[in-house]
């Protein structure tokens, strides 16, 4: 994943960058003031490593929010939100995303959602929440006259109140049976109450 250019890393470099990002979300969550150097220390590189890769801060932080957007694509993806029964791949998604999220809270907190690579990894995600939802609503599951832009929207936020809003739960908790929540929540409050 490369951080700033669109020119693929050697694998040894993949997997630098990678702990880098990942002791950054790390260190940057408990820390949020931490400087580079403290972040290279926890990565287990040299500080001179670290400004080799990313510009500054900014570009760090940047570079941790398009990995995880990545990671989150990839995981509503592999969910196949185009050809699975809409139920399963809505839960298999939701869980892919909570179990994501919770690994890159700091990350996703301080996205620029307007930085067009953010955006367009955003609408890729968007799109297909947006698709099966639709085939939930096309097999009955969701009820015909719910805002489709409301239902998405309510669906994200319960997602993001799973991760953020609740103090008992945390990174350990079972993204499956969070999704489960997720989903049923989301179900009883715009849906038919149909479940098979």
């Amino acid at each position: 994943m490369p951080p700033t250019s669109a020119r693929p890393l050697r694998a040894d470099a993949e997997r630098t960058v990678r702990a880098i990002l990942d002791a950054a979300e790390r260190v940057l969550s408990e820390h949020p003031h931490a400087t580079l150097e403290q972040i290279a220390e926890a990565a287990g590189v040299a500080r001179t490593t670290v400004h080799r890769r990313f510009a500054n801060r900014e570009d760090l932080v940047r570079s941790m929010a398009v990995a995880a957007w990545r990671r989150i694509a990839a995981a509503v993806d592999a969910a196949r939100p185009l050809t699975a029964p809409p139920l399963v791949a809505l839960h298999q998604a939701t869980a892919n995303v909570i179990e994501i999220k919770y690994g890159a809270s700091y990350a996703l907190d301080r996205v620029d959602s307007t930085d067009p690579e953010v955006a367009e990894l955003q609408a890729a995600v968007f799109a297909n929440c947006d698709a099966v939802l639709a085939r939930a609503r096309a097999d009955g599951f969701i009820t015909a006259d719910a805002d489709p832009t409301w239902v998405r929207r309510v669906y994200l936020a319960l997602i993001n109140e799973t991760v953020h809003g609740n103090a008992e739960l945390d990174g350990s908790a079972d993204p499956d049976a969070l999704a489960g929540r997720v989903i049923d929540t989301l179900l009883s409050g715009v849906g038919t109450g149909r479940r098979q």
